[in-house]
């Protein structure tokens, strides 16, 4: 394994101007300060009611997401960098959707299999001919990254569905500004309290012509049983429109109507968080109570939008994630911004036998798996893990992919023992409507709360931290200060 890259510190020993100000706190706060500072946030939480739920195992599923007080800094130019990588990605997986559903021209061309497309649980046939408005189908993207050097930034997978966490995202910074105001204020950090306006304005963009003003906008969620319910209630109250459930949707005339008191009301644009299975009893899983019958009649009648729309899962699957940077050169006529890990698919005969060879040294990963279940990170894992696994591998290999274990960047951390290097990932979240892209400067940071994991999901015992990024003369100020 590479050398491990401390985001603070450099191999010198030397802070990162960065993360000047970090340090000098740190330095100058007591431990028993920082340590009633972080009970004090966890109080917070819990107050606020900020959880979520695991169900496959015993006990209170509701939990608080641990929150680490010491902030992940990011520098003006490096943000930057990431901010073009990022837009360049996900406008790449949009053209690919549009493409898939459409004419098939990357399929034609030989630049992906087609039958991974094509044969992908994922891919929707009723999906087929539809253009959603502006050829956005993917409008809320978690590309999540991973930083192994200085300049070394990786996408480690694309979230095209219904990602989550920008809840997090938001409460961690309220909380901060709460607990360190004057840190906060000092750093120079660029705010992230707009996103709710700007999802808000991404799905009317969206919102199919109704000729009667403002469109309506609801978040359709599976219920309060769901594990991401705590973030569907805060965005529908942060943008100010209506939560609601399937029951409290209707389909008359290949039109959506929201049942209220004063009788039904149009609904143009559906932000939703249930899964394709789910959405529409008629069109998917007869047996499902969630969805709203008669929905993609709605959808495929152009009277409603669907952010994201159906069928977006095709985009991120782990072995159509290998294709990516082609879908960038085919689509865009760029080189690859961000750095894809390095990726072998188990479908392929030379790719499984040398993946079953060097299982101590790769993590593998289920192609549509997530939330760091039904995967073995070999390093880590025993003979006898490493053994079964590799009987699961050759079951079904199409059913796996395999990266090198990266040496993810560490950044200090509030621990028993006081601040400690923990390693930590990012999720940036990109909008993308028909009047184009915005991102907020920055996006959750999980980190591996387990020294040495590698694991960041919460399900898996990981936390949060806020993610400052610096706003431009705050980087130029810590450096002239330090040369002073």
């Amino acid at each position: 394994m590479r050398e491990i890259f401390d985001e603070m510190n450099g191999a010198d020993g030397e802070v990162r101007a960065a993360y000047a100000q970090i340090a000098a706190w740190l330095e100058q706060t007591p431990a028993a300060t920082l340590r009633a500072k972080r009970e004090e946030a966890e109080r917070l939480f819990r107050r606020i009611g900020i959880t979520f739920a695991v169900y496959t195992e015993g006990g209170d599923p509701e939990r608080l997401i641990p929150f680490d007080i010491i902030p992940r800094v990011i520098d003006a130019a490096e943000w930057a960098h990431l901010e073009r990588g990022l837009i360049q990605r996900v406008n790449a997986l949009n053209k690919f959707l549009a493409d898939v559903y459409g004419p098939r021209e990357i399929i034609r061309a030989g630049k992906i299999p087609e039958d991974l497309v094509l044969k992908n649980p994922a891919y929707c046939a009723l999906m087929e001919g539809v253009s959603p408005p502006g050829g956005v189908y993917t409008h809320v993207a978690g590309i999540d990254l991973v930083r192994t050097g200085p300049n070394d930034f990786y996408v480690l997978e694309d979230n095209c569905r219904t990602p989550s966490g920008v809840s997090y995202m938001l409460e961690d910074r309220s909380v901060m500004m709460r607990l360190f105001p004057d840190l906060f204020a000092k750093a120079g950090v660029e705010p992230i309290a707009r996103y709710p306006e700007h999802l808000l304005r991404t799905l009317r963009s969206v919102a199919p012509p109704n000729g009667n003003g403002e469109p309506t906008v609801v978040v359709l969620t599976p219920g309060q049983y769901n594990s991401a319910y705590y973030e569907h209630t805060f965005l529908a109250d942060e943008m100010g429109v209506e939560l609601v459930e399937g029951v409290d949707l209707i389909v008359k005339d290949a039109c959506v109507f929201m049942r209220t008191t004063d009788g039904l009301k149009p609904v143009h644009v559906i932000y939703r968080r249930i899964d394709d299975d789910f959405l529409d009893p008629k069109a998917f899983n007869p047996d499902s109570m969630l969805g709203v019958p008669g929905l993609m009649e709605a959808y495929r009648a152009g009277n409603v939008a669907l952010a994201n729309a159906v069928g977006a899962g095709v985009a991120d699957d782990k072995a159509v994630y290998m294709h990516v940077p082609e879908m960038i050169r085919f689509y865009l006529g760029e080189e690859p911004i961000l750095n894809n890990v390095p990726t072998w698919d188990c479908a392929n005969d030379g790719a499984l036998a040398y993946v079953l060879d060097h299982l101590e040294e790769l993590v593998v990963k289920e192609t549509r798996g997530s939330g760091g279940y039904g995967m073995l990170v070999g390093p880590h894992a025993s003979k006898k893990q490493r053994a079964d696994f590799a009987k699961k591998l050759r079951a079904l290999p199409a059913n796996y992919i395999a990266q090198p274990t990266l040496a993810l960047s560490t950044c200090p951390t509030f621990v028993e023992t006081g601040a400690a290097p923990r390693h930590i990932d990012l999720r940036p979240f990109v909008l993308s409507g028909a009047d184009g892209v915005r991102i907020v400067p920055g996006g959750l940071t999980r980190v591996a709360l387990r020294e040495g994991s590698l694991v960041v999901n919460s399900s898996q015992g990981g936390g949060t931290k806020d993610t400052w990024v610096l706003r431009p003369q705050t980087q130029w100020q810590s450096q002239s200060q330090g040369q002073g």
